[in-house]
């Protein structure tokens, strides 16, 4: 992947990238704060943003609003210190595709970036459980759950069971465009920004069990 990786500790913003480079992901470039980082997603188009939450001149929530509105399509992984429940609630809804905490082991890390490819959010089973959790409680508005078919009733509890595209494609004998297609359909019609969210939201109108949740 093309990564830009937005840091404002040098030291670590080097030890990520240098970990990064290792795995075989082409850092296209670092920036120290908010503003730099909306900047460079915008003239680098990079394929991932890694953002800090906490960063001068703008913080990262405010820079993944601000990319996410230009470039909707790139993936934003958050990087954190914090583990409170209404950061990770506030990223998420903003569109982030992650929440990673500085405290993971680089295998874990790894692992959850590669995650990224395979369609899955970049979230420990931890945080998807606090996520799902937070977001059941808040008030939300679903806006057609009753016009979920039932394909995309099954293929929503398969994303829920923690499968990637992939591997959904290979159990209902459909494309992986055709999930992708399923879940487009499917964000529009719950009013949800991603997969963690679609999956919650379903919970909630009673289109999914409550013990089907595992999201990578």
């Amino acid at each position: 992947m093309r990564v830009l990786v937005a840091d404002d500790h040098s030291l670590f913003r080097d030890g990520i990238v240098s970990l990064l480079e290792a795995a075989g992901h082409q850092v296209i470039g670092q920036v120290g704060d908010g503003r730099a980082a909306v900047e460079a997603a915008l003239e680098l188009k990079p394929d991932l943003v890694l953002l800090d939450i906490t960063m001068p001149i703008m913080n990262g929530p405010q820079a993944l609003r601000k990319i996410k509105a230009k470039l909707p399509d790139i993936q934003v992984v958050m990087l954190t210190v914090s583990d409170e429940d209404e950061l990770l609630l506030e990223s998420v809804s903003s569109g982030a595709s992650g929440y990673l905490l500085k405290s993971l082991t680089a295998e874990e890390f790894l692992e959850l970036l590669r995650g990224l490819e395979r369609g899955e959010a970049a979230l420990t089973g931890k945080m998807t459980a606090r996520l799902i959790k937070g977001v059941a409680e808040r008030p939300t508005k679903i806006k057609h759950p009753d016009s979920l078919s039932s394909r995309e009733i099954e293929l929503l509890g398969l994303v829920a069971a923690g499968h990637s595209n992939k591997a959904i494609a290979e159990q209902l004998s459909i494309s992986e465009n055709t999930v992708k297609y399923h879940m487009k359909n499917i964000l529009q019609k719950l009013g949800a920004k991603n997969r963690t969210e679609a999956v919650t939201q379903a919970i909630r109108a009673g289109l999914l069990a409550p013990d089907t949740q595992d999201i990578a």
